[in-house]
């Protein structure tokens, strides 16, 4: 097994070995020890916000707790982050012995971060898998689509889909997306040549996203001329014409122009 696999097959581990596995993806939930957290254990919404928070902002270094608490909430008091603290722990470690020190949220002085080490959340594995796929992608192409096809299992939907109207979640909605629609490409071209079908399929997903992707009109077209439908691959480079002008003003790019006259002269 090659060390790219290896890291592979850590993540899996660590998946299924993870006391707290948190998805944030299309929805939000949180499973301890295999068992969903329901709402009611959190209590109130300044309690699942606060986790959100510490989410989003997990590679960060701890977090003074007056930022957080700015950036929260418009009209704070100390009571509501140590409500909303306790009911973290409360509902993560329901059994924690008084007087230790919790396992999930780690404190220093009055600074607050995630320990990642010991909680799955599918957007870092996302990243992680994407990463592996990125490095191997030159040498290791099985690796390399193994691991970009575990990161598209992962997306369900944007990041804390109950949450985009708030600032503090908007960095990592924009970045994960950008992760993911990169990856449908990716994926796209490296079966391209042996599956155009899929290529064409792994496209479209992408469009679903942000249908101004102009990469996966490209791909598209190609996955059609390889299939030898010309016609329709004329007809995506009219789609993606019409929509870049409708949401943005502005023709396609000089290689998506290109590739139509390479598909125009075939004829």
């Amino acid at each position: 097994m090659s060390e790219l696999s290896d890291k592979l097959q850590q993540l899996t581990t660590f998946y299924e070995q993870a006391p707290i596995k948190i998805k944030t993806l299309g929805q939000f939930s949180v499973w301890r020890n295999e068992e969903k957290i329901s709402s009611k254990e959190f209590g109130r919404d300044k309690t699942i916000q606060l986790l959100q928070y510490l989410i989003s902002n997990r590679h960060r270094h701890a977090l003074h707790k007056e930022k957080i608490m700015d950036n929260l909430w418009e009209d704070w008091n100390d009571r509501d982050f140590k409500v909303a603290l306790h009911g973290i722990h409360k509902a993560l470690e329901p059994n924690r012995p008084s007087r230790t020190e919790p396992q999930f949220i780690l404190r220093q002085g009055v600074s607050y971060q995630l320990a990642t080490d010991s909680v799955w959340i599918d957007i870092d594995a996302l990243e992680k898998y994407i990463i592996i796929g990125n490095e191997a992608l030159s040498k290791e192409k099985k690796t390399a689509e193994k691991a970009y096809k575990k990161a598209i299992e992962l997306y369900q939907g944007v990041f804390l889909p109950n949450r985009i109207y708030e600032d503090w979640s908007s960095e990592e909605r924009e970045k994960t997306q950008l992760l993911i629609l990169g990856t449908y490409i990716t994926l796209a071209e490296i079966v391209l040549d042996e599956n155009p079908l899929e290529s064409i399929r792994l496209a479209q997903a992408a469009l679903a996203i942000d249908n101004t992707w102009e990469d996966a009109y490209r791909l598209q077209m190609r996955g059609y001329l390889a299939k030898g439908n010309r016609p329709q691959a004329i007809k995506t480079y009219m789609k993606c014409e019409v929509i870049l002008e409708k949401e943005y003003g502005i023709a396609p790019l000089p290689e998506t122009k290109q590739l139509l006259q390479e598909i125009e002269a075939i004829g």
